[in-house]
């Protein structure tokens, strides 16, 4: 029994010391304390269940004072030696004066229990060799016990490791004693009293005392490993920056509160343009400002109301019990929290939020359903202007059904031949002739028909596909320039808009490369167009993949110029030769700010020695305007639609035929 109890103790201390390199500070600490008092008190109570196993046939108590600092005698040498030994990268150096202490804790603790012993008239002596040999062997083995331990301890799925360092421990503790015991020499003095011996009982004072102590180990181990159970339950469903539950705490808390619920909502928070504040203050104050939305929203805590932050800006509220008015009004109040001034380390910051509802069972009964109305609820409002909150509709459904259907078709409609390009003329109208043609991806669904670019072309590139379908729209456009060039006598090039993917892909120049070596096409004759937007998220990068396309000989336009947003203290770094005039101006041409516009546009084009191309020119008022404005290339539908390669082929005909 007395080994089994120190294999024991020896086994739950050393899985308690695992956590010693995990943790830093108080919990490392609190950690070792625990380790140090099981293996300490298990030391002390194996020594002990060995003494009830020891009979001098006469009667023998224990000084309660002497047995009580031999149980603080091995604590004591526990403590140093985990101390000694809970680096990650123990040296040889500490874990020889490790297991020194951890001996000398042994050897002290075993003594000084054997000085308590009280028997009538009787004296102890030791032999020293057998006594030197028993101290050794307490060493040898807790060096190695705390060897293989160390050595082994990052490998947690074995588990011989831990039951080795524990069975040479549990030997040093039980060695040390058995092999002490052989050593210890009994004096009794009084024949008489020897005479009367006879079978003395099991001290009860101590049999209760050792109960107690591993009923204390046991307790202490459980304590233990239930606090670190709660602490990793905690950690895996808290958020290490706000507090807040997490998505792994969202999925269980879908499976657990929303089952049976009778009315239940989920509210989808994104905050507003969040990502500027990141890339214009930098992450810490992001970080700041995520702390301070989840600080307002606990404010929206109470019985059958959760809230989760999925990551990132975005925010999850799960609501039971509820009816939909009550929910509606909560989501306008969260809106109004969120969009009350935050004071950041020195920055006042102004944000809003966008809330999705979605509620249960009308809109599903699943986690993933209802994430994805709510999700697309929110993207609803985002579209309606930010600053609000939009609930989950048949229509929205809809529309979710649809576009799921369109990215599906994406994947393959390429393979299907499904795609086709479109040509719209840049006209000069001083030549009163075409001057290139702009490539315009057309998509004929199976299902529903011709669907407009501003409709599957985001799509496109929130999956990544954008990336493929402009390597075909490339290749595609070079060859039919190539063909179209073959029957005119005027080079008419052709260009193609590019999306941010592409330059994110860091494919661009090999895309051109193939492109134009497939259709043997001069770079020259090819065209980019790109816009403000793909500019302002990575200038650095965007320049450093055009520049190589323009020494090649590649046309770089700026496409829908003074549409988004303005970086004209940068304008003249950019390998750009063509601005195109976004056609909303032309839509507004009849305000006289919106022609100031254009008046400036064209002045700074001119200024900067850059060609000009005013897109969306459908009246001859608007063309007009233009010529006397000085510019003089054009493109709209005054002059001619986007139409297919064999419609292009005839248009060009009749160009040529009218001209003689």
């Amino acid at each position: 029994m007395s080994f089994l109890i120190a294999l024991f103790v020896a086994y739950s201390a050393l899985n308690l010391t695992l956590k010693i390199t995990s943790t830093s500070g108080k919990s490392r600490l609190g950690w070792l304390a625990a380790a140090s008092f099981v293996m300490g008190s298990g030391i002390w109570a194996m020594h002990f269940v060995g003494m009830l196993a020891f009979h001098l046939e006469l009667p023998v108590h224990y000084d309660v004072r002497e047995t009580s600092i031999s149980v603080f005698a091995s604590i004591i040498g526990s403590f140093a030696a985990f101390y000694l030994t809970m680096t990650r990268h123990a040296t040889k150096q500490r874990l020889a004066f490790g297991s020194l202490i951890m001996g000398a804790g042994i050897v002290a603790m075993h003594f000084i229990g054997m000085s308590a012993m009280r028997a009538p008239a009787t004296t102890i002596t030791y032999k020293p060799l057998i006594w030197a040999a028993a101290a050794l062997f307490a060493v040898v083995a807790s060096y190695a016990a705390l060897y293989i331990f160390t050595k082994f301890r990052r490998d947690t799925n074995r588990g011989w490791p831990k039951w080795g360092a524990s069975a040479f421990m549990g030997l040093a503790v039980c060695g040390m004693h058995y092999t002490g015991m052989s050593a210890a020499e009994f004096w009794c003095g009084d024949d008489e009293l020897l005479m009367r011996a006879s079978n003395v009982g099991v001290d009860l004072v101590l049999l209760i005392s050792i109960t107690l102590v591993m009923l204390m180990i046991m307790m202490v181990t459980w304590i233990a490993l239930y606090v670190d159970r709660a602490l990793l339950e905690r950690m895996a469903f808290s958020d290490p920056l706000t507090g807040l539950h997490n998505r792994h705490a969202m999925n269980h808390h879908f499976d657990q509160k929303l089952r049976g619920s009778a009315q239940s909502a989920v509210l989808f928070l994104d905050l507003d343009q969040f990502k500027l504040i990141n890339d214009t203050l930098g992450h810490d104050i992001g970080d700041l400002l995520i702390q301070e939305v989840a600080s307002r929203l606990q404010k929206f805590l109470g019985e059958g109301r959760y809230v989760f932050r999925l990551g990132g800006d975005e925010f999850l509220l799960l609501v039971n019990e509820m009816k939909q008015e009550a929910i509606e009004t909560m989501a306008l109040l969260i809106l109004e929290e969120i969009r009350k001034v935050y004071v950041l380390d020195g920055n006042e910051l102004y944000i809003t939020g966008s809330i999705g509802i979605s509620y249960a069972p009308q809109h599903g009964k699943d986690r993933s359903t209802l994430l994805k109305a709510a999700d697309t609820a929110m993207y609803q409002a985002k579209r309606l202007g930010k600053n609000q909150f939009c609930s989950f509709n048949i229509d929205l459904e809809q529309k979710l059904i649809r576009r799921m259907e369109i990215e599906k078709g994406l994947r393959s409609a390429l393979a299907s031949e499904q795609l086709a390009l479109h040509y719209q003329p840049k006209w000069n109208s001083e030549r009163n002739c075409p001057v290139g043609f702009e490539a315009l991806l057309r998509w004929n669904h199976p299902k529903y028909g011709l669907i407009a670019p501003n409709e599957f072309i985001p799509i496109a590139e929130e999956t990544g596909l954008i990336v493929g379908m402009t390597r075909w729209v490339l290749e595609r456009a070079c060859i039919d320039c190539k063909e179209w060039n073959m029957r005119t006598d005027n080079k008419l090039g052709v260009s193609v808009n590019l999306s941010i993917n592409v330059f994110e892909s860091k494919n661009l120049m090999d895309m051109i490369t193939a492109a134009l070596q497939r259709a043997t096409l001069a770079p020259e004759m090819l065209e980019l167009e790109i816009t403000e937007s793909i500019v302002m998220k990575d200038a650095p990068d965007v320049i450093r993949q055009l520049l190589p396309l323009q020494e090649m000989g590649v046309t770089i336009s700026m496409d829908n110029f003074g549409s988004g947003y303005s970086f004209l203290g940068a304008i003249d770094q950019i390998p750009f030769h063509t601005l195109k005039i976004d056609k909303h101006y032309m839509q507004e041409s009849d305000s006289p700010s919106k022609r100031a516009i254009v008046n400036t546009i064209i002045t700074l084009a001119n200024q900067l020695n850059l060609e000009l191309v005013a897109e969306g020119v459908e009246t001859e008022q608007q063309l007009d305007f233009l010529r006397a404005a000085g510019c003089t290339v054009m493109q709209g539908y005054y002059f001619k639609k986007p139409m297919p390669r064999e419609e292009l082929d005839h248009w060009l005909l009749g160009l040529k035929q009218e001209a003689v």
